[in-house]
């Protein structure tokens, strides 16, 4: 990737940040990385495309993420636990995504709302391959690896987001345990 494109995606990335997606213009990014607006437009075709490639690289940091969480000397709920936490906090502590998700929210952004769809994708997919191996190796029943990694995402997003509306912050354990509780058990191999 070219040093001006990633200067590029670094100064989109603050605005929509400050601004959201609805409030940034070509223009503050452009003044922000201090380049000529053409320049953007040389990379990237519009503000729906530069955001489209942000999430993109977004996805393959949060994928980082979740990598590096996995130890394969751990249980299979250990590390589909480590992984999909790790990727949540990534999402709950990064700016950007706060502000998209307050945009959703707030004004019912659609191009907002296709870049989270996005990411959820992406995690779901990720999940799914390690369900999928761990199916194979006979340390998890049998079951459709896309619907399993589709519950377990929700339910993490329920106990670590929704959660936290209206009550404390659940710790690490208490979420493993809850998991373990409605989930792993039943899925696991007697």
């Amino acid at each position: 990737m070219d040093a001006k494109q990633i200067l590029i995606m670094e100064s989109a990335k603050k605005s929509f940040s400050l601004f959201g997606y609805k409030g940034t213009t070509m223009d503050q990014i452009a003044k922000i990385a201090g380049v000529g607006k053409a320049t953007i437009y040389t990379f990237f075709e519009n503000k729906e495309v530069l955001l489209h490639a942000i999430v993109q690289s977004l996805v393959a940091e949060m994928k980082a993420v979740a990598q590096q969480a996995i130890d394969q000397e751990q249980t299979t709920h250990e590390r589909i636990h480590r992984a999909i936490y790790g990727i949540l906090l990534f999402r709950k502590e990064h700016e950007l995504l706060i502000q998209l998700s307050h945009e959703v929210q707030q004004y019912g952004n659609q191009v907002a709302q296709q870049a989270l769809t996005s990411i959820e994708r992406e995690v779901i997919d990720f999940m799914s391959q390690h369900i999928e191996r761990a199916v194979s190796s006979g340390s998890m029943k049998p079951c459709d690896p896309k619907i399993t990694a589709f519950i377990v995402f929700k339910m993490y997003v329920a106990l670590v987001f929704d959660w936290e509306q209206h009550e404390p912050p659940l710790t690490d354990e208490k979420i493993s345990e809850l998991l373990n509780l409605y989930l792993m058990n039943g899925l696991a191999i007697s």
